[in-house]
């Protein structure tokens, strides 16, 4: 029995790979679940997975594709069984549509929507990539209290004048005060021994 679905030209299937690959890494939940490993350590691998199990669906799938099919068939159980995630917000709708719309535009080799998710990543990518040197470079931040904030975060990194920064700062505990004005103060101890 022949495919009742169009087949996509090589360059189409390729921009639609590509294109699938951008809306699901747009998705919130999605990827909540691959930085949160909520899937297992293998999360990364399980959404490359998935990607090609929605590109699979779209090009091998015999009857006739059906919208909710892929909302739950694929997109909602793989988010359920894969990355223990139960959908709530109807985000899978808005993928499976975005998803079909992007197919047929495909099937007619017109990849405006893929053109403008590349655009916008490539945005969202130089927007992360920007905040990643503020926080590398605190020194640089404007917002004093959001430098203070990163240097509790972030672990320090070991830098050739370990030896001053650590005596710098057993001078500041023994005097309380540090020369720019501000008062150290020590951590709490014996926490969880408090008595009420």
């Amino acid at each position: 029995m022949a495919a009742n679905n169009p087949p996509l030209t090589p360059q189409s299937l390729s921009a639609f790979s590509q294109g699938i690959y951008l809306v699901l890494s747009r998705w919130t939940a999605l990827q909540m679940a691959i930085q949160n490993e909520w899937g297992g350590r293998d999360s990364r691998q399980k959404s490359d997975q998935f990607s090609y199990d929605i590109l699979s669906w779209f090009t091998q799938t015999k009857e006739p594709l059906y919208i909710d099919d892929l909302e739950e068939k694929i997109l909602f159980k793989t988010m359920t069984d894969e990355f223990n995630v139960v959908l709530d917000d109807g985000s899978e709708k808005e993928i499976a549509e975005e998803l079909m719309i992007m197919h047929e535009e495909c099937l007619q080799e017109n990849y405006e929507s893929i053109q403008r998710l590349r655009i916008s990543s490539n945005g969202a990518q130089a927007v992360s990539q920007s905040r990643q040197l503020v926080d590398e470079n605190e020194d640089e931040s404007s917002d004093d209290e959001e430098a203070s904030d990163m240097a509790v975060d972030e672990p320090q990194r070991p830098s050739s004048n370990s030896k001053t920064n650590s005596t710098s700062v057993d001078n500041q505990n023994q005097t309380g005060q540090a020369d720019d004005g501000w008062s150290v103060v020590p951590p709490r101890r014996n926490k969880g021994n408090r008595q009420n």
